[in-house]
């Protein structure tokens, strides 16, 4: 009867923890939402300095000619592993060219992809060329020395690698577009920054327009809930499960290997 009970209250213990846990872990999974491309930038930058900013989930669209670099810029937060993708619409007559994505984080520095055509080449009267770049999952804290993705902006050029002469300056449409899948606690490390690599943040106003000596921050994108301090994922909720099961698991074993205590040859009524 001892065991059983024992056993009982280890399984209330967990389900009770698994119900607790549940939404949790429900947080750190994307939910579709439905996005307002109604407010989505229609134009490109020309530089860095001058990208467009644009919301994960939003579709950007932009016009330009043939040669030209076309820069946009998103907030990503850690535990994110952002996808982007472009699409070119090339004019009606052509010679074969080769398009190229590439993505740069708050530092400038270029991110690799883990997947994804990165680059590809139109062949010749081809309507439209599609490119895309999954980045590795966003730290919260990074090795100096590393490259690793970090919180913050983080830039796409667009550009042609190689056309002919016939077909520079022509006119092209393009289309860009960024999802997130969250990790979640898989990719939880011990450490965060300070502030998220965005351009100006740590550029501190004497005062603002307003008197209020706001931060003088250069872009103005930041994630919906803001950014994450990078201290708790989902992780700690299995950490204590685990202890508590490890907890029950060792009271259950003394429980059994314990026994009665009674003398041997005494029944159990005596």
């Amino acid at each position: 009867m001892r065991i059983t009970r024992v056993l009982s209250a280890a399984l209330l213990a967990f389900g009770s923890l698994a119900v607790a846990a549940g939404p949790a872990v429900a947080d750190s999974s994307p939910s579709p939402s439905a996005s307002d491309d109604s407010k989505a930038p229609t134009q490109a930058g020309t530089s860095f300095r001058t990208a467009t900013e644009f919301d994960q989930g939003e579709q950007a669209t932009a016009s330009g000619s043939t040669g030209d670099y076309m820069y946009w810029s998103f907030p990503a937060d850690s535990g994110q592993r952002p996808t982007v993708k472009a699409t070119v619409k090339l004019p009606g007559t052509h010679a074969a060219q080769t398009w190229q994505i590439d993505v740069y984080d708050g530092l400038r520095r270029r991110q690799s992809c883990q997947y994804g055509a990165q680059t590809r080449t139109a062949a010749q009267g081809t309507a439209s060329v599609e490119l895309a770049c999954v980045l590795r999952t966003v730290r919260a804290w990074s090795e100096p020395w590393a490259n690793d993705p970090l919180p913050g902006t983080y830039y796409i050029r667009l550009t042609v690698l190689d056309l002919t002469s016939a077909d520079l300056g022509k006119p092209v449409s393009t289309e860009v577009r960024v999802d997130s899948k969250d990790i979640g606690g898989a990719a939880a490390v011990d450490g965060s920054l300070a502030k998220p690599l965005v351009p100006g943040i740590a550029v501190k106003s004497a005062s603002g327009e307003d008197g209020t000596g706001k931060s003088a921050v250069l872009s103005a994108i930041e994630p919906d809930d803001g950014w994450s301090s990078g201290w708790w994922t989902d992780r700690w909720v299995w950490t204590a499960v685990g202890g508590v099961l490890a907890a029950l698991a060792g009271i259950g074993g003394y429980a059994l290997t314990r026994g009665s205590g009674r003398p041997r040859g005494v029944p159990p009524n005596a």
